[in-house]
């Protein structure tokens, strides 16, 4: 019986649906779907982001902001290994059962707005939301550019969650600025 790390690199399994069996086969497979939350059978995404959120609000006061930079970059590295791997072994190049992505990009939100009163972060969650979710403009734009399996595939499925967070830090600049 072969496994996972015995197949070639080049490999992409026929298109299969996220289970708990199969997020337990593989480290990589728990990291994308966020340890459990992508396989929310409605809105993954929300669900990965408020883990994101809830799990930041424990991280934060665990952790020097050294330590959560630090976490961060470790996790964008790690989630690319692990959106990608998962990816092409589901079959699809973009499953919304990888929350990672929504993960990392809640944790660099709050990471750089912290300290924040309860209303300015759920505001930044339902901005990310919208971005994330409607993909306007450049979104839209980081969402077309990486498709597709592999490493270039991996990193778009993080690439337009990192560009959604950007817009959704610069719209809560703006509304302290003004």
């Amino acid at each position: 019986m072969s496994t996972i790390s015995d197949l070639p690199v080049d490999y992409v399994a026929p298109p299969m649906r996220p289970t708990a069996a199969f997020m337990l086969r593989h480290p990589a497979h728990a990291i994308a779907f966020g340890f459990g939350s992508g396989l929310s059978p409605k809105a993954p995404g929300t669900v990965g982001s408020l883990w994101g959120w809830a799990s930041w609000l424990l991280i934060q006061n665990s952790l020097s902001l050294n330590a959560q930079a630090a976490l961060i970059l470790v996790s964008l590295a790690m989630g690319w290994w692990a959106c990608t791997l998962t990816a092409r072994n589901m079959g699809v190049s973009d499953p919304g059962a990888i929350v990672w992505d929504e993960i990392v990009a809640m944790w660099l939100i709050l990471f750089l707005i912290m300290p924040a009163g309860f209303m300015a972060q759920l505001a930044a969650f339902f901005l990310f939301r919208f971005f994330d979710a409607v993909k306007p403009g450049p979104v839209a734009w980081a969402d077309r550019l990486f498709k597709g399996f592999g490493w270039r595939g991996g990193w778009g499925i993080l690439f337009d969650d990192l560009v959604a967070a950007f817009c959704t830090l610069l719209v809560l600049a703006l509304w302290r600025w003004f």
